[in-house]
């Protein structure tokens, strides 16, 4: 069990994905002040990268989304935040690395939008419409892949591969397991 040899999506391709998703982010805020709410762990490199192309004064923010336990998908979600973030009246975007289940994507949405934001979006570097248990969209989507579990660039399994920098299929996933629960990790 590992990396699938070949990459699904290369680094050149997330890089350029990264720009694209910038420019209209870019475009959208006007240069108005951002807040980036990053899901931790797995959208740590992509959060990163993105501010780099943004062309707007920026905070960030942190957030542990936790939705499973071990390789099963619990259906409940559990934040953990590594601070306090004062959102409201201002721009807030959501970074995340993958759009599966959609449950992350909802309980965090309800839980920010009590903060009364000015505005509240998602940028997902990857969506999985095929997971979706709960509705949820992205309005700024890198990606959209069949339904694959995915690793690298900050994706990983049981902590391992969030290192590689492109992005790549779970080669003989356990039959057993939830291939729906990347959400939260």
């Amino acid at each position: 069990m590992g990396p699938s040899t070949r990459p699904l999506i290369s680094r050149k391709a997330i890089d350029q994905a990264v720009c694209r998703l910038g420019d209209q982010i870019n475009t959208d805020f006007a240069r108005e002040p951002l807040t980036l709410v990053i899901v931790l762990k797995g959208a740590v490199f992509f959060g990163a990268d993105l501010a780099r192309v943004l062309r707007m004064p920026l905070t960030m923010e942190f957030i542990r989304a936790q939705s499973y336990r071990g390789d099963q998908s619990s259906g409940q979600v559990i934040f953990r935040r590594l601070s306090d973030p004062i959102i409201a009246d201002r721009n807030v975007l959501i970074v995340e690395d993958i759009l599966d289940t959609g449950r992350t994507t909802a309980a965090l949405f309800e839980d920010l939008r009590r903060q009364a934001p000015a505005r509240l979006a998602l940028c997902t570097l990857l969506d999985k419409p095929e997971g979706r248990k709960v509705a949820s969209e992205a309005d700024y989507t890198g990606f959209q892949i069949p339904n694959y579990f995915v690793i690298g660039y900050g994706l990983d399994y049981n902590e391992r591969y969030r290192e590689l920098p492109a992005i790549h299929i779970m080669e003989e996933f356990p039959p057993s397991a939830d291939v729906n629960r990347h959400e939260g990790r």
